[in-house]
């Protein structure tokens, strides 16, 4: 069955690109998360398995990259609480551009 693009209505062509539009989006947040991301923050350790993933599983490859392949970035710093005091603006501007001069 040979068809061409013209014969589909147009709502079936607006809804192809629109998943084509997802698709790009989406494999193209997932590559560069995980050029950015360390090898340590990487389920499996081998980003060239994920690059194979995302490329060639289509929009469920991305997906499960984003979900499920990137671990959380542990810093190893514990999470402190504001100690209360707060710096006013006026006081960054005036060290940034006076030189300590008052």
């Amino acid at each position: 069955m040979n068809a061409n693009l013209s014969d589909l209505p147009a709502w079936a062509i607006l809804v192809l690109a629109a998943v084509a539009v997802i698709q790009v989006t989406l494999d193209v947040l997932a590559l560069v998360d995980l050029y950015r991301r360390p090898v340590a923050q990487v389920q499996s350790g081998n980003k060239w398995v994920w690059v194979a993933v995302i490329l060639l599983a289509n929009i469920i490859g991305a997906v499960l990259y984003l979900t499920v392949g990137r671990k959380r970035a542990d810093t190893g710093a514990p999470v402190q609480a504001s100690t209360g005091t707060s710096v006013r603006a006026e006081d960054v501007v005036d060290s940034l551009y006076n030189d300590g001069q008052r």
